[in-house]
């Protein structure tokens, strides 16, 4: 009788780990569902607050030029505050925001600049909708594909770094072809990034949603400015 009741015990406990087992992988597909539902939650979130920075910054352009670079440092030190603060609710939504609304705001003289030009509007919607068009269409690839591209990060943080550094040469050069072929690779490689991190973020390498939301953030605005850069410096050039 005890052999026997051993021999339940032993069956009843296996039949329980098997269900743990099988309920393990759904909790964690739960987790990571909701962990990918905030991070794009945070991500439209973001847009809207540099659509916001944007807009109100488009009647201070001119301000915002002469202070374009005292800006530009604060815009970094916010950034650095949310990778400080990703784990700390509430303050890493509040750094989140502020950075993304700084990034309208010092985004609005290359808006201006464009807009000023003839069709300069329709230059800016283009440049927003090839943006959109550009990340719905790598989205649905990177989620899509059975290939791996989560092994680019090494390559595209040195290509990045290239990029920099052209920009950097460019200022003092002043030169549009070099402009052009910098917004050109920078195309491409935000393409790139918008790829790589989808696919981080479905397999949920971040360690949380405001970090991978900002990853994001980056990818689109930066394939934006890249875009409108092209489309500007072409516009430009047929006038």
């Amino acid at each position: 009788m005890a052999l026997y009741n051993r021999d339940y015990i032993d069956a009843h406990n296996k039949s329980l780990e098997k269900e743990i087992v099988k309920e393990a992988p759904r909790e964690e597909k739960l987790d990571r569902a909701t962990f990918i539902k905030k991070t794009y939650q945070l991500f439209a979130a973001s847009l809207m607050a540099a659509t916001a920075g944007a807009y109100i910054g488009m009647d201070m352009a001119a301000s915002i030029a002469d202070w374009y670079w005292g800006l530009v440092i604060l815009e970094f030190l916010l950034l650095f505050g949310i990778y400080f603060t990703k784990s700390k609710p509430g303050i890493n939504l509040i750094m989140l925001f502020a950075f993304t609304f700084m990034t309208g705001i010092t985004l609005t003289p290359l808006l201006s600049a464009v807009l000023g030009m003839p069709g300069g509007a329709s230059i800016v919607t283009n440049a927003l909708l090839l943006t959109g068009v550009a990340f719905g269409g790598i989205s649905l690839f990177a989620i899509n594909t059975k290939r791996d591209f989560t092994f680019m990060g090494k390559f595209l943080f040195i290509a990045l770094i290239i990029m920099i550094v052209a920009a950097l040469i460019n200022i003092f050069l002043g030169s549009p072809i070099l402009q052009l072929a910098i917004a050109s690779a920078g195309a491409l490689l935000f393409s790139a990034f918008i790829l790589f991190d989808t696919q981080n973020i479905m397999r949920g390498n971040f360690s949380s949603p405001v970090e991978a939301a900002i990853a994001l953030y980056l990818d689109v605005l930066n394939l934006f400015i890249s875009l409108l850069q092209i489309m500007g410096l072409l516009g430009s050039s047929e006038d």
